[in-house]
């Protein structure tokens, strides 16, 4: 299992626990932390915005292009930390990764 340190919009920190091969959206989504997640996937709404924390943000795989032209579609886009929970396939090296889901649009 692969821990992942969130915070949701609220503010609350909470330590929760998903499957490599997972998608970090599929693990925000089934733990309630305020990622909506709408399209379920498909890098097309971009409701499963999240800020990574910047000591993880260069250990991921870049952003696509689909997943830079949402995301900059976006008011809290932040250009070193802001991805898609979607776009990233949870692995073991993923260990004790933090997230902050992106405020509401």
């Amino acid at each position: 299992m692969v821990a992942i340190n969130v915070t949701n919009r609220a503010g609350a920190q909470k330590t929760i626990e998903g499957q490599a091969g997972n998608t970090l959206m599929e693990v925000l989504r089934d733990h309630d932390m305020d990622i909506e997640a709408i399209c379920g996937g498909c890098c097309s709404c971009a409701t499963c915005h999240v800020f990574i924390a910047p000591d993880w943000a260069d250990k991921l795989p870049p952003r696509s292009a689909d997943e830079q032209e949402l995301l900059q579609e976006t008011a809290s886009y932040q250009p070193a930390t802001s991805r898609l929970s979607c776009q990233i396939q949870l692995t073991n090296s993923m260990n004790g990764i933090a997230v902050t889901v992106a405020p509401e649009e």
